[in-house]
């Protein structure tokens, strides 16, 4: 357990009603149509060394975090990541990653993956900035078709690769909420994604179909090249791309 100040808390679901607890929480999070993970296949795998937390707060989940093994001991898919709607903005995100980094560590698992929209900039931002995961491998229309919040457009992701002990992630560990300088080099490329990737869903589906394409066609033509996504600039919504070597 860990005790976060404001009263928050961070631990791992305890019985079967909060994880069927959870099951609710993730449709009040990515919709009613999503097929949120059930109950007891999360209950199954907590029991065989997964992972399933979440942020409390006054008895009140916040947040919802669960992750899995994988076929090697030392490295952990992460599988959902949530915050409900109305909690947005308070940083849960953030430190249930770094909740699921202590633990992970503590169990000599040095390595989590895990997928995510590469047109969400809330999501560049968390993932690639604030913890330092970087990205080279992209997967096209990874889920096939979607509903819910995903729904209109193929549901393409890029692999997050999230090494707990590198230099760059111990730094962001231990300040957390420092601004994190930017890898640039000569040979940086940038590719730049939409300021709301769901208003466009939402208002301009056309453009948010062209938008995937695009972003699509050039993220798998520098990965082919041996780039890597090693930042994300906040500011100007590019991610950074750095060539092998």
């Amino acid at each position: 357990m860990n005790i976060a100040g404001d009263g928050l808390i961070l631990r791992e679901l305890s019985g079967v009603a909060e994880l069927k607890a959870s099951e609710a929480f993730q449709r009040t999070v990515w919709g009613e149509d999503d097929p949120a993970d059930n109950s007891d296949l999360m209950l199954a795998i907590a029991h065989e060394g997964g992972l399933v937390a979440g942020a409390f707060k006054d008895g009140r989940m916040l947040g919802f975090l669960f992750g899995f093994p994988t076929r090697d001991p030392k490295v952990q898919h992460s599988h959902r990541l949530a915050v409900h709607p109305d909690s947005r903005g308070m940083g849960l995100g953030l430190k249930l990653k770094w909740f699921q980094r202590d633990w992970c560590l503590a169990r000599g698992i040095t390595l989590v993956r895990w997928t995510y929209d590469p047109l969400r900039r809330i999501n560049a931002g968390l993932n690639i900035t604030r913890l330092g995961a970087t990205a080279g491998t992209y997967y096209t229309d990874y889920y096939g078709k979607m509903e819910g919040i995903n729904a209109g457009v193929a549901s393409d992701r890029l692999l997050a690769e999230w090494h707990l002990t590198a230099p760059g992630v111990q730094r962001r560990a231990e300040a957390p909420e420092a601004s994190m300088d930017l890898p640039e080099t000569p040979l940086t490329r940038r590719v730049m994604i939409p300021e709301d990737f769901g208003a466009l869903l939402s208002n301009d589906l056309p453009r948010a179909v062209s938008e995937r394409l695009r972003v699509r066609a050039a993220l798998t033509s520098a990965f082919d090249e041996g780039y890597r996504i090693t930042g994300f600039d906040m500011k100007t919504r590019e991610y950074l791309l750095t060539p092998p070597g």
